[in-house]
């Protein structure tokens, strides 16, 4: 049985819908991730040269170690397709991506795409469209 998936994916979540011969599913995965700090994010310093001090990299390590987790969880809910659409706002898809081809997993890419936000349908619909062509 052919299985094919296709992936709405930001850094907060995850939109996972599975097209098979007999039905789709539609499965969400929540991030958990801790908003990432910014270069100069935190309290304001008024001493010289405060704007050239990096945020912190502990903070910085945790929010990569979430994001790691959130990856490895998309990963698992994606095992049994063979075919995978990637797609969503930011630079999240491209990550997962690079990840997926590091690991040698049995996943076939098909396309890589920038979408804006959607709601859960419209992903649903964009899935099935790109695989019932």
């Amino acid at each position: 049985m052919k299985i094919s998936a296709g992936l709405w994916i930001d850094h907060r979540k995850a939109v996972i819908v599975v097209v098979s011969t007999h039905s789709d599913e539609i499965i969400e995965i929540r991030s958990n991730v801790d908003k990432q700090l910014g270069r100069y994010d935190g309290v304001r310093s008024t001493t010289r040269y405060s704007q050239e001090v990096p945020a912190d990299d502990s903070q910085e390590r945790e929010f990569e170690g979430q994001l790691n987790q959130f990856y490895d969880e998309v990963i698992a809910a994606l095992r049994t397709a063979e075919f995978v659409l990637i797609f969503g706002p930011g630079e999240a898809k491209g990550e997962l991506k690079k990840r997926l081809e590091k690991g040698r997993h049995e996943i076939g890419i098909i396309t890589v795409e920038t979408d804006d936000k959607m709601t859960d349908h419209q992903i649903a619909a964009k899935v099935r469209e790109h695989f019932h062509k």
